[in-house]
């Protein structure tokens, strides 16, 4: 496939996940997250169950989460986006109690693409940030003198 083809995969990969927020809907991903998928994201298991089980963890806890595609760029069979995230606190979060604080955290993403479906994917994301901005860890000023 070719790299344009390639984005237009993770393109319908975050319309899946969108529509799952909406639906709840795990039946989505399957036309574009291969069966053997793995993901790379520190923290969660690497397999296909263990990540729409974080996907559900996270759904429960910012119901209204929404994610937008800030870039895309594709070579090869590897594409990579950059995404904001936002979303309210409303439910238990890794043990944390609903805040119904705001948050927005950037995410990036690269997803290598075959056979039309994504068959491995690294993320990085703002877990601080996050775990800031819901009161869970408190910001510390950091002061230099010159």
């Amino acid at each position: 496939m070719s790299a344009e083809a390639n984005k237009g995969v993770v393109r319908r990969f975050n319309e899946a996940m969108k529509q799952y927020w909406r639906t709840g809907n795990m039946g989505l991903f399957d036309e574009v997250l291969a069966p053997d998928f793995v993901q790379h994201w520190p923290g969660f298991p690497p397999d296909r169950q263990g990540y729409l089980q974080m996907l559900q963890m996270f759904r429960a806890a910012f119901p209204d989460l929404e994610k937008r595609a800030e870039d895309m760029l594709a070579d090869g069979d590897k594409v990579i986006d950059r995404v904001t995230v936002r979303g309210t606190h409303k439910g238990d979060f890794m043990g944390l109690p609903p805040t119904g604080k705001l948050m927005m955290v950037t995410e990036m993403h690269i997803a290598r693409v075959a056979g039309g479906k994504i068959v491995e994917r690294w993320g990085e994301w703002d877990q601080l940030g996050l775990l800031q901005q819901i009161g869970a860890i408190h910001p510390h000023v950091w002061s230099a003198t010159v």
